[in-house]
């Protein structure tokens, strides 16, 4: 009896120590888990500031102008009777069936439906034909709207866009153009850092002044230099004035306003020669003809604001003037014109909304 009365007590004695091992291997799982957790939001941090700081190491393919221009016109497309030829020799077989007019005009209705995909399919590649050649020929001719043109419809710059940056387009000729870029590096940068504490949490603290300084320097080059690397890629143009601003307060106002911080000059040719993966983007724009040092201040973290370069100050516009052909110096007359005749009419406006002074007030 007394065996007999252990037995139970030996059983449950086993099933809590299972469950205790139980227990345990769960709270191991959990643990792994919330450690596994912690490290991928670290990694994910780091990873959001990299791409923050490799920004400029990209750029999208060239684009091949002059073969847009030189390709040839889709060949249309011929029909085919494929499911009528099919029927035919279906009929051969059975050549007294009394279904033969409607299993021919089946195949007949079949064929149609099928053409009729292919004729949309090839009218949908007439009109991006037409539309790229066209507007090839136009940038080549060095047309600034086709400029324009190219840059709405490719998008060059749409991670820029996402994380916090927009532009201005100006094209002075078809070799020189005009970027004002307005970043918004101040909030596109964490505020906060995120670290692995030797216990497998996640420790977040706010981010120190010089480190948010040095960042937000190197993603303002950094954005600067893929502005720069896009827009040679897709235009055939050779020099580009890029200003770069940030809305800020005005102490004389007390309003914010767009205050200019950097204009920098980059040359095709020597942007080129820079190896991207290795340089630090912004000792690279200082070697290059610029306005503004890209030094912000510790105490408050802005750049020191600037009155932006022209391209008056540098010369190209008289030098890019001296090599404009017919077509350019046509095109700019016309630009000319429009504007004129633009600010003639609103001064009529103007004029027609301003009383006379024999009218009485109302």
């Amino acid at each position: 009896m007394r065996a007999q009365g252990l037995t139970p007590k030996a059983q449950q004695r086993a099933a809590k120590q299972r469950q205790r091992e139980l227990e345990r291997a769960s709270r191991e799982i959990a643990k792994l888990s919330a450690l596994e957790q912690a490290r991928l939001e670290v990694e994910s941090f780091d990873n959001s500031i990299e791409v923050l700081l490799s920004v400029h190491k990209e750029q999208a393919e060239p684009t091949d102008w002059q073969a847009h221009a030189a390709s040839i016109r889709p060949v249309s497309p011929i029909r085919e009777s494929y499911y009528e030829q099919r029927a035919r020799l279906r009929l051969t077989l059975d050549p007294l069936s009394p279904d033969a007019n409607s299993i021919l005009a089946q195949a007949h209705e079949h064929d149609e439906v099928q053409y009729q995909e292919i004729l949309e399919a090839h009218y949908t590649r007439m009109a991006e034909w037409e539309k790229w050649s066209a507007l090839a020929r136009r940038v080549l001719s060095g047309e600034i709207a086709a400029y324009i043109e190219a840059i709405e419809e490719t998008n060059p710059f749409s991670e820029l866009a996402g994380i916090g940056s927009s532009m201005h387009f100006t094209g002075h000729n078809r070799r020189v153009v005009e970027i004002g870029l307005r970043t918004n590096a101040r909030q596109a940068i964490p505020t906060e850092i995120k670290t692995l504490t030797s216990a497998g949490k996640v420790s977040t603290k706010t981010m120190p002044r010089a480190r948010f300084v040095e960042l937000y320097q190197d993603f303002v080059s950094g954005c600067v230099l893929r502005v720069a690397r896009e827009l040679f890629a897709l235009l055939p143009v050779d020099t580009i004035l890029i200003t770069a601003s940030v809305e800020a307060m005005d102490s004389a106002t007390g309003h914010t306003a767009e205050r200019p911080f950097l204009s920098v000059v980059i040359e095709r040719a020597i942007l080129d020669t820079l190896n991207f993966d290795q340089i630090d983007p912004s000792d690279a724009l200082m070697a290059l003809p610029h306005r503004g040092d890209l030094k912000a201040s510790r105490k408050t973290g802005e750049f020191e604001y600037i009155t932006p370069l022209t391209i008056a100050d540098l010369g190209l516009h008289e030098a890019a003037a001296s090599r404009m052909n017919f077509d350019e110096l046509w095109n700019r007359a016309k630009r000319c014109q429009d504007d004129l005749a633009a600010k003639c009419a609103a001064l009529d406006a103007a004029g027609d909304e301003t009383p006379s002074l024999n009218e009485e007030p109302s």
